[in-house]
């Protein structure tokens, strides 16, 4: 329902009415009406006869024209004036916004929602790939694979708009790809010996290797607050790591070094990419990684472990090729989906709320996996891994409070 409200000027007072029937599906919009009569007019309104205006309703979105009056013929003696103003106010105005305001926080739950579900079964399905073929720099040269055509797929059929890449914009994505590659496959050939939960946990250190290069490379000093936040992470990690049952130090080195070239990963976007990639959103320069990476890593793939995908390779190691094949493909297509869907969070809310969600989505993450594998935990595992959780969540709040600038 909608009212209208009237606002009336005059001089000397001369009551006006006018009415219309107000339609709701209609937006209206009336510019100001100035009529000038002379007071003798005034005084024998009944006998003037006033000149007919009319004006048009539109339901449509385009603006409405204005009620545009005709001249009045009258002397040019000195006149006095009133104007009426009609505007419409509609009462649906607030609740209009709360429904926009409640669709968008839909939308972001349910992206929030996938990000999670993707990442659960790409290290499910993962696991269950490395268990039987242990050969991770192949396993991550075909998820980068799948990624190159779904990328294709999307630019082919114009479902994401095709960039135009300059040689300088290829040489500044270079780095970024190289260690965006290094830190999949680290990533990969530490699920490949040790426990998923044991590797996200190990993965909880990533802040620490944030704080460190971002001051060796960035000259960004942390703050108090951040670095007592990194004391419950090393602490949670070490009490965890002591206590694994899966531990070796093959896997652990691979998820520190996966730590390692991530973070790095976001120095040198900050170092190198600085106001050279202003027109290029995130989706575009996730999809260029990719292909990137896929670019980079097939030809190690195929001399360090050579041509071992292959049907035949993979009957003679009496794997049954439909399971390996297809648990490879959802593993690789989970794998895309879920930095796709994290890059359009991170297009929607700002970087601590990100942190957060990742903070949340790690401890999803090792929650589903220990209850899929049934990994053995023991109590003092537990409570370094939630030591360490809860020191990253500590990590991504303290992160917006800023040290106060030094007196000069």
């Amino acid at each position: 329902m909608q009212t209208a409200a009237f606002t009336l000027r005059s001089t000397p007072s001369v009551p006006v009415r006018r009415t219309w029937p107000l339609n709701p599906g209609f937006a209206y919009r009336f510019d100001s009406v100035r009529a000038s009569l002379k007071r003798s007019d005034l005084d024998g309104l009944s006998n003037v006869a006033l000149p007919r205006r009319s004006w048009s309703l539109s339901g449509s979105s385009s603006a409405l024209r204005p009620w545009n009056p005709l001249p009045l013929v009258v002397s040019e003696r000195k006149t006095e004036s009133f104007e009426v103003r009609a505007t419409a106010v509609p009462e649906s105005a607030d609740e209009s916004e709360n429904s926009s305001g409640f669709g968008r926080t839909l939308v972001l739950g349910l992206l929030f929602g996938l990000w999670y579900l993707f990442n659960i079964y790409f290290n499910i399905y993962n696991k269950q790939v490395l268990k039987v073929f242990p050969n991770p720099v192949t396993v991550t040269a075909v998820q980068f694979a799948v990624g190159t055509v779904l990328v294709v797929f999307m630019w082919t059929f114009n479902l994401y708009k095709r960039p135009k890449i300059t040689g300088a914009q290829l040489a500044a994505i270079l780095p970024l790809a190289v260690v965006h590659t290094l830190g999949n496959l680290f990533t990969n050939m530490s699920l490949g010996k040790v426990a998923v939960s044991f590797t996200h946990t190990i993965k909880a250190m990533e802040p620490f290797f944030s704080v460190v290069l971002s001051a060796m490379f960035l000259a960004e000093s942390p703050t108090p607050w951040v670095v007592a936040s990194l004391l419950p992470i090393v602490g949670g990690v070490a009490l965890a790591s002591a206590t694994e049952a899966s531990f070796n130090w093959a896997g652990f080195w691979s998820a520190m070094a996966s730590n390692l070239t991530n973070q790095s990963r976001n120095v040198l976007s900050k170092k190198v990419m600085v106001k050279k990639e202003d027109s290029m959103d995130n989706i575009t320069l996730f999809s260029i990684i990719t292909i990137m990476s896929f670019i980079l890593l097939a030809p190690v793939a195929f001399f360090m472990e050579g041509v071992k995908f292959t049907p035949a390779y993979l009957q003679s190691a009496g794997l049954n090729l439909k399971e390996v094949y297809t648990r490879s493909l959802l593993a690789a297509l989970c794998f895309h989906a879920y930095q796709q869907v994290s890059y359009m969070i991170l297009q929607r809310v700002s970087p601590v709320t990100h942190s957060v969600g990742n903070c949340v989505k790690r401890v999803v993450v090792i929650v589903s996996s220990v209850l899929f594998f049934q990994t053995p935990v023991s109590p003092i595992n537990s409570l370094g891994t939630g030591i360490a959780l809860a020191g990253v969540f500590l990590y991504s709040r303290v992160k917006r409070i800023k040290s106060k600038p030094k007196a000069t």
